[in-house]
This record gives C-alpha cells, structure tokens and sequence, in this order.
C-alpha cells in the first residue's frame, strides 16, 4: 500500500513542486494551505506522515503539530524558512519528529522521509519484544508504552530514543552518538535537539522529572537507561 503523505504550505509552488517529486516516488500525497484545512485534512485523509509548514495563514504550524500530537503519533516533519535555532527546538517542543530549512533540497526531504519510514518499518517488523521496568511496559512491536495501565503517547523519535536507551541499561549515550544512531544521517542542528526530546520523554514518563526513575543523565556525557 503505497505512504500517504499530507503536504502542508501556503506556497502553491511548494506544494506543487513536493507532490510531484513525491508522487514521482510512489507515494500518496494530498495538500492543505492554511491551518484550519489541515486539521480537516488530517482527520479525513489519515496520513502516514505530515510535511508541516510553521507560518501559515490562521492557525499556524505549531498549532497545528500540537493539535495533532494531542490524538495522534503520525511523523511530522516541519519546514520552517526561520534561521533561529529557537524556533527549530520550538517546533520539537511542540512534537514534530524532526526540521527542514527552507529552501531546501528535494533530495534531502526524500532523505528524511525515506528514514522515517524504514526506522518505523524496522520496529513494525520485531515479534514479541515487550520490556518491562518498575510500573513501566513497553511493546516494542505495537510501539506502545504504558505506566500503571496508563497509555503513554510518545512521537516516532521518543519512541526511538526511549527502545535504544531501554535495550542498553546502563549504556551511556552520547548526544552526538544518539543524534546518529536515531536520526540516521548528519543533523543539521546540535545536541540540543537530543536534550529537548530527553526533556518531552522524562516529562511524559517520570512522576517527578526531576528526580528521574528511567532515564538519567550523566553530566558532560549524554544518557542512559536505570539498570535493573
């Protein structure tokens, strides 16, 4: 069944230019130029991943990201013509899984979709995995996490960091290590993007963030997983 992509942007050229080179890959594409339509989209078209642009007309990108991210775990990729770093971990702050700068490269958009996608495509494919620590059950075929019977909605890239930190108690990661091993090709960010997940991930799994249970840090190095 081929991926259905939903192209958010209020550039007609834009839009255009991505649904042909997308579609000239075999995927499904439908568009949106405003906020408002692309919550219609959304719910009606079910994607299987967003392009999402932050300014748009009404409500605006990262509205849009965090509406979604309320019901849904679908891969959003922001496409922001902003410079600053600030609003690139905003947009993440806000649950997208990951940032394209405009202009950008066609070939790189490809990249990142084509990454998402196999990652996803990888853990889809595991049979049995299921891991559980203190009040914490993670299914790593289902792709779910659930703390005291309570169903915790995590994005592609927590979900990542959270399986690779969970299969190695102990292990200490790097965030350029991390940043590597998740994202699967060079960040065009920093590190930072690492902390702002570890912060969403300790915020949505840890009682007390703070005083962490699952994943602690070890300073002027990166994170790890509590050893049983």
């Amino acid at each position: 069944m081929e991926k259905k992509i939903l192209i958010v942007d209020d550039e007609p050229l834009i839009v255009k230019g991505l649904k042909f080179s997308l579609e000239q890959d075999g995927y499904e594409t439908a568009a949106a130029f405003n906020g408002e339509e692309a919550l219609k989209q959304f719910e009606q078209y079910r994607p299987d991943m967003i392009l999402l642009d932050v300014m748009l007309p009404g409500i605006d990108g990262l509205e849009v990201c965090r509406t979604i991210r309320e019901t849904s775990n679908v891969p959003i990729i922001m496409l922001t013509a902003k410079g600053e770093d600030m609003d690139k971990i905003l947009g993440l702050e806000y649950g997208a899984d990951d940032y394209i700068s405009k202009p950008f490269n066609i070939l790189e958009v490809k990249a990142r979709i084509k990454s998402i996608f196999r990652r996803l495509a990888g853990s889809a494919g595991m049979r049995g995995e299921i891991a559980e620590f203190k009040d914490m059950t993670v299914d790593f075929q289902k792709r779910q996490v659930t703390i005291k019977d309570r169903n915790i909605q995590l994005t592609a890239k927590e979900f990542d960091i959270l399986h690779l930190l969970m299969s190695h108690p102990g292990v200490v990661y790097k965030r350029e290590d991390l940043l590597e091993t998740i994202w699967k090709y060079e960040y065009a960010g920093d590190v930072r993007t690492v902390d702002v997940h570890i912060r969403r991930l300790r915020k949505k799994l840890e009682t007390n963030p703070d005083e962490p249970e699952y994943i602690f840090t070890k300073w002027g190095v990166g994170y790890y997983f509590a050893e049983k």
